[in-house]
């Protein structure tokens, strides 16, 4: 463990006590949510990142559980001073429903019955996965996330939070994914899911009590998926035609390959950490996965409003560029602010997980605020010059503030009282609000730089601006305490 890490986390879980409709038409009665978190939500609570995961992967994103081996799976972006800094940032990830990483999935115990689901766990998408990640975000009382990141199916939960929930996040960034799975992604899958049908100790799904877990179908299974997530040049370089503990051919079935032996490892270690059942159900929801309307991916991104970054991999043919820039294509089409990044590796898929300098500066570059709209509060108090002293006052309590922008009918800045002018009030005795309000109000617009906003703040001694539009209504606020979080 080093410095640039978060160092010892655990799993903490949250359950979801009322209904949850899935796209199907059934009903989750009760769902429980396993979820770390890395950083400190700021008391604006605008500095918070989702992290979603990719199809076998789980809540446990960075730092290091008592007796592991080795730190979550995206430690290489997480952590202080990395692209996803927690000492800038809040950093949720949670287990995807389906899972069996502790959220509730076939392995979980069906409250109409005693026993796990298994087969009698509802058909999950990735819009569901996406429905539980809103209620975990939402007992946070977070109105807005600062970003939302995920690779592979991790990335189709991006783009489903952009499309389903398009005003709740600022930024988001889908890596080496697609906006509709192939026929070609489809079919691996299914060949997966056969694998694992097809072991006799699969039981239908009823393997739970038996004491035999399908072993061998779920080893095939991830054998041949890890196939998919790396490329002939990685496989070359790593292994080339090199034998495996012999020195000549041996001329019969046994492995003869390094290759061989790599995947059959994959396969053994795949089986002692995640459930068979999982995977059908969570493969499943990656088929379903289209979010074009009308066959048109413009039409289904008509509603996103949140800045992008794409981000593809050049040697990826499971998930490759051409899906990505079709993303960018589709997302300028309807004047999203969009830019597009292919990272350069032999890795294939995997390299999202693996290349550490690409994603750091590309995330850390995206992630940097560059102007107001990036970091105002929007969702803020106002209040009319008409109101008394104890309107504000009440006002201030109630929303945890201490500015407050006095407006017109039709929300236009005139003025703005602070704190310091509720004392100012009690020294002259003066009990209606325009008496005491400022009138000469510095403000910004969100297209200003954070940069300039700050040396502004600095030069008048001011922390807090309001941020206004050309006709001077009222958009948002900055404080100087987003601004010091965030650019340190």
């Amino acid at each position: 463990m080093n410095k640039e890490s978060v160092g010892i986390v655990e799993t903490q879980y949250y359950d979801i006590n009322e209904p949850i409709t899935l796209d199907s038409g059934k009903t989750l009665e009760k769902v429980t949510v396993a979820y770390e978190t890395y950083g400190e939500l700021n008391k604006e609570k605008t500095n918070a990142i989702l992290i979603c995961h990719a199809l076998t992967g789980d809540a446990h994103a960075a730092g290091w559980h008592e007796g592991d081996r080795k730190p979550g799976w995206w430690e290489i972006v997480i952590g202080p001073g990395k692209a996803l800094d927690t000492e800038k940032f809040f950093i949720i990830c949670s287990n995807v429903l389906g899972g069996c990483k502790g959220t509730t999935g076939p392995s979980s115990i069906n409250p109409e019955t005693g026993k796990q689901y298994g087969l009698d766990f509802p058909v999950i998408t990735i819009r569901d996965m996406v429905k539980v990640q809103k209620k975990l975000v939402d007992s946070f009382g977070i109105s807005q996330l600062y970003a939302i990141i995920g690779g592979s199916m991790g990335g189709m939960q991006v783009l489903d939070w952009m499309v389903t929930y398009p005003a709740m996040m600022k930024k988001a960034v889908p890596i080496a994914t697609t906006g509709l799975s192939s026929p070609q992604q489809i079919a691996f899958n299914e060949v997966g899911r056969q694998a694992i049908f097809s072991d006799p100790n699969w039981n239908n799904g009823n393997y739970y009590e038996t004491g035999k877990i399908p072993e061998n179908g779920l080893s095939l299974a991830r054998m041949i998926a890890h196939i998919t997530y790396l490329s002939d040049e990685s496989m070359d370089i790593k292994f080339g035609r090199d034998l495996q503990d012999k020195e000549e051919i041996s001329y019969d079935f046994s492995i003869d390959f390094q290759v061989e032996s790599y995947l059959k490892h994959q396969g053994e270690t795949f089986v002692k950490r995640f459930d068979a059942n999982s995977y059908l159900f969570i493969t499943k929801a990656v088929d379903l996965f289209d979010l074009s309307v009308n066959d048109s991916l413009i039409d289904g991104l008509k509603e996103v409003e949140c800045k992008t970054e794409v981000i593809s991999v050049d040697s990826d043919w499971l998930y490759p560029t051409e899906q990505s820039t079709e993303l960018v294509t589709a997302l300028n089409v309807n004047n999203v602010e969009v830019s597009f990044s292919e990272i350069k590796s032999n890795y294939g898929h995997d390299a999202f997980l693996l290349e550490r300098g690409q994603l750091n500066h590309i995330l850390s570059k995206f992630l940097s605020s560059s102007t107001v709209e990036d970091l105002m509060m929007e969702k803020i108090a106002t209040i009319k010059a008409d109101a008394d002293v104890q309107d504000a006052a009440k006002l201030m309590l109630d929303k945890h503030v201490t500015h407050i922008p006095v407006v017109t009918d039709e929300n236009k800045l005139i003025g703005i009282v602070t704190s310091w002018d509720l004392s100012k009030s009690i020294a002259t005795n003066s009990n209606q609000l325009i008496d005491i309000m400022t009138t000469t109000v510095k403000y910004c617009h969100a297209d200003d730089t954070i940069e300039e906003i700050a040396r502004q703040m600095r030069k008048f001694d001011i922390s807090c601006l309001p941020v206004v539009d050309e006709d001077m209504a009222v958009l948002g606020l900055i404080t100087t305490d987003q601004i010091s979080n965030l650019l340190g």
